[in-house]
């Protein structure tokens, strides 16, 4: 059958098929093709019924729907060019890490460069590898940058 992305929270992996005879179907993540982490509300999609619920289910090709398209701003907009502009410019504070959501890691830069200011020398380290960082952020496409640090969760480098 086919249908079209009602609803898709890829945080918790859930949503809502519209399907074409008019009914609705929920759905799990796990449910998709290995494209269903970049799928979009509005998609339209091809899927097995099963009950009120959508199986094996998959971008139909040539409907307009990418599947990486804008995906940050699904995501709860942690978007790689902000990171990277961050971490190029306040990165020595921590202010990326704050905004990818690893406060642990903010708050070890952040300490590491006011505490350290005295050395000289830690600051240092710390800055340059917030510009590494930053560097790396906006060099990746937005796919690596979603499963790397978003989804993945990794706090350095």
């Amino acid at each position: 059958m086919r249908g079209t992305i009602l609803n898709y929270d890829i945080r918790n992996g859930e949503g809502i098929i519209s399907g074409n005879d008019e009914k609705r179907y929920s759905f799990k993540g796990a449910s998709f093709g290995s494209e269903g982490a970049f799928l979009k509300n509005g998609a339209v999609v091809d899927f097995d019924v099963q009950g009120d619920e959508a199986l094996s289910i998959f971008i139909v090709p040539g409907s307009g729907q990418t599947p990486a398209g804008n995906l940050f701003e699904e995501v709860g907009g942690k978007s790689k060019t902000a990171a990277g502009i961050l971490a190029l410019f306040l990165g020595g504070l921590g202010i990326h890490k704050f905004y990818l959501g690893y406060t642990r890691a903010g708050l070890i830069m952040l300490l590491v460069s006011v505490l350290g200011c005295i050395l000289v020398l830690p600051p240092v380290i710390i800055g340059l590898i917030a510009f590494i960082e930053g560097v790396i952020y906006l060099t990746k496409s937005d796919e690596d940058f979603y499963w790397v640090y978003v989804q993945n969760r990794k706090e350095w480098f």
